[in-house]
């Protein structure tokens, strides 16, 4: 029996990672995913905008001399008759202007403010000139309180505090990641779980139907069982899932080895050398920024991460991969497992949009049940996982999970064997409960 089960793995599992696909994707994703974070830095470095100059016309009187100038917007002031802007009959001095009413000071909220463009505006212009004069609506409601030094009084109240987070129920009350970036990493880890249940889940079946529409299955179980030919897809497949995770896992632990310290400042590195030693000061500006980077580098975080996605992708992939084998073999084409595959995909998207929620509470009691229940602890633990939850309920998760599948694939062996036999006829859910219950 595990002979013939490890020849279809093995068939299952070369025809797929053979494939130019896979090792295109296999390749590429990592990269890409690295090119899209560093990427909005790099396009911002490289992109340089065009000076614009914005006339303004200051009803108030008082705002205009306290507005600044950047290096792409220049700002002078100006006295064109409004008529004459809004018909665009400016003379092309400007590339745009700003009105400023008479009760801006007063009442910044009403339509005292507006600008107008000789062609499309940015956001960055936008938020700068917004900037710029509540900057200055704040100056002059300072200055009708008629106290001295009234602004370097509040410059010297104003206070920025760096947090450190430390977990009293860990080892030498270590120091964790913030929980935003644990938030982003658990969402991030949830979202590749959903991605490959739903991709390598539907791989197994989108084969059975395959091979049952070519009737190869009738042959093939004239050697094998029916329950060893499923398992061996199912297995077959899972191994090709569990690759491409490791393989991603290694050229991610090999950038945050070798790639990212090339690339970040010397003075970055020696900040984070210091912090990682214990001995960076804690009142460093970019502290947040240090720490975050250090763990996001870590070899061993990704490790870390690497194991405990590889075990949960592997125990969800092999729970739905059985309901989904078992809607394969009992239809006859994609269009009628449509209906049917439903019921596998709606748990998987509440655990997703559960995810989210859960990533705010983490250790509630709603994250602790769905991270038990298996058809949703694989993405809800992973999510869970970067805010350093007890090990044993880890534990408790992966076994329930890997207990769920064997119960699982009992069920789907019973129909599968009586499915890929059936056509021309678009089976029921009471068609499938009366094959899981034949002996």
């Amino acid at each position: 029996m595990k002979n013939k089960i490890g020849i279809i793995i093995s068939r299952e599992y070369a025809e797929r990672v053979s494939k130019k696909s896979f090792i295109i994707t296999t390749i590429l994703m990592p990269v890409l995913m690295l090119l899209m974070m560093v990427a909005p830095a790099l396009i911002m470095n490289f992109t340089t905008q065009e000076a614009k100059t914005i006339g303004v016309i200051d009803r108030t009187g008082v705002l205009f001399p306290l507005l600044e100038s950047s290096e792409n917007i220049q700002l002078v002031n100006s006295d064109l008759p409004v008529d004459s802007i809004k018909a665009g009959a400016t003379g092309g001095s400007c590339s745009g202007y700003l009105i400023i009413g008479e009760d801006a000071v007063v009442n910044p909220q009403s339509t005292a403010i507006r600008l107008f463009m000789d062609g499309p505006t940015t956001m960055e212009m936008e938020q700068y000139l917004t900037g710029q004069v509540s900057k200055a609506i704040e100056t002059v409601r300072l200055q009708s309180y008629d106290i001295n030094n009234l602004q370097e009084i509040l410059d010297n109240v104003k206070a920025n505090v760096t947090l450190i987070t430390q977990r009293t129920d860990k080892a030498d009350n270590a120091e964790t990641m913030s929980g935003s970036i644990s938030f982003a990493i658990g969402l991030v880890m949830a979202f590749v779980l959903y991605m490959f249940l739903i991709m390598y889940g539907q791989m197994v079946m989108t084969s059975i139907i395959e091979e049952k529409n070519n009737r190869v299955l009738e042959l093939v179980v004239t050697s094998v069982r029916p329950f060893q030919l499923m398992m061996g897809k199912i297995l077959g497949v899972g191994l090709v899932a569990v690759t491409q995770v490791l393989i991603w896992g290694v050229l991610l632990a090999l950038m945050a080895a070798f790639v990212v310290p090339m690339v970040m400042p010397e003075t970055a590195m020696a900040e984070m050398a210091s912090y990682q030693a214990g001995t960076m000061d804690v009142t460093a500006d970019n502290y947040e920024l240090i720490s975050t980077l250090s763990s996001l580098t870590s070899v061993g975080f990704i490790v870390e991460m690497l194991v405990y996605t590889t075990i949960f992708l592997l125990g969800g992939f092999l729970l739905y991969a059985s309901i989904f084998a078992a809607i394969g073999s009992a239809v006859d084409n994609v269009q009628d497992a449509s209906q049917l595959t439903s019921f596998a995909m709606i748990p998987i998207i509440i655990a997703l949009i559960c995810s989210t929620s859960i990533a705010n509470a983490p250790m509630s009691t709603m994250a602790t049940w769905l991270s038990i229940i298996p058809f949703t602890s694989p993405m809800v633990m992973m999510t869970r996982i970067p805010f350093g939850i007890p090990m044993w309920e880890i534990i408790v998760s992966i076994v329930v999970l890997f207990a769920s599948f064997a119960l699982m694939v009992w069920l789907a062996g019973k129909i599968y064997r009586v499915g890929i036999f059936m056509y021309g006829k678009k089976p029921t859910i009471k068609d499938l409960i009366r094959w899981a219950r034949y002996k």
